[in-house]
């Protein structure tokens, strides 16, 4: 149970889970209750050409975070003051952005190695540098999280009552969509483009589950994200080691957020009831 975590990568993959965890918990209980999933999910794809970018000029990190702030800003115009539907804004960003990342890597002699890495991502391969960098955006994000929690919330429950308070509609889904996409940035190298978004939605539609009390889900969600962490590089380690199969270690983790989440659906019903199932 704790043998394979002496393993210096295997430390250095759980302790980028852990402080993932400590973002994605709260950021995912506002995606959830703004129901920002698909917007998430544009995010992460729409990450991946900063991200081959990044790759070919030897700065990943950067290239992730300059398309991600782009890709924020875009959708937060786009969709500012209901101009275009969030759903058709979203889906052309995501295809067209996703689509450019492709052809890209394509261009690469090694495609599907780089493809598989890029989408997947290597969270066994972590460095003590990448470890530090996401330590720095999860210092940030908490910060932003702290700074703009009352009025995110407000804005999330009660919108024009938000606007009517004089806050700044605009803003504060810039805000949200920034918090996000660095959320992604951080986690983008060690899950990959298409498994972050498990970690951002997941979570808190598992804790919701178990409560309704937004504290409450942050705290479950957190815990969550480091439980599936540690269980799933377990399962990745134990399934290679010993039976020959080939499991990675992101895969796995994202397969026992979902199988928590499952497993909590019947907490769910008996709490609220036959007449709230749904």
């Amino acid at each position: 149970m704790i043998e394979p975590f002496t393993l210096p990568f295997m430390a250095r993959a759980l302790a980028e889970i852990v402080l993932l965890a400590l973002i994605c918990g709260p950021v995912s209980v506002f995606v959830f209750a703004r129901r920002l999933s698909f917007t998430s999910d544009a995010l992460t794809h729409t990450v991946f050409p900063g991200v081959v970018i990044g790759f070919m000029a030897g700065q990943l990190f950067a290239g992730a975070l300059v398309a991600a702030i782009v890709t924020a800003v875009a959708l937060t115009l786009l969709t500012a003051g209901g101009r275009v539907s969030d759903d058709a804004a979203t889906a052309v960003l995501l295809t067209a952005m996703f689509s450019i990342g492709v052809v890209l890597v394509s261009r690469r002699s090694s495609y599907t190695s780089d493809l598989t890495s890029f989408l997947f991502g290597r969270l066994l391969t972590v460095t003590p540098r990448q470890i530090a960098e996401t330590a720095v955006l999860a210092v940030v994000v908490l910060i932003a999280l702290a700074i703009g929690a009352r009025a995110l919330l407000f804005r999330t429950f009660d919108p024009a009552g938000a606007q009517a308070a004089g806050y700044r509609v605009f803003w504060l889904d810039l805000w949200l969509n920034l918090i996000v996409a660095l959320v992604v940035v951080a986690a983008v190298r060690a899950v990959g483009t298409i498994l972050v978004v498990a970690l951002l939605i997941i979570p808190a539609a598992a804790a919701r589950m178990v409560s309704d009390r937004l504290a409450v889900m942050v705290v479950t969600g957190t815990v969550l994200v480091v439980a599936a962490g540690y269980t799933g590089l377990l399962a990745s380690w134990t399934a290679s080691l010993h039976y020959g199969v080939a499991l990675t270690s992101a895969s796995a983790v994202v397969l026992v957020l979902v199988a928590v989440y499952l497993v909590l659906i019947p907490v769910r019903i008996l709490r609220t009831g036959p007449a709230r199932r749904t």
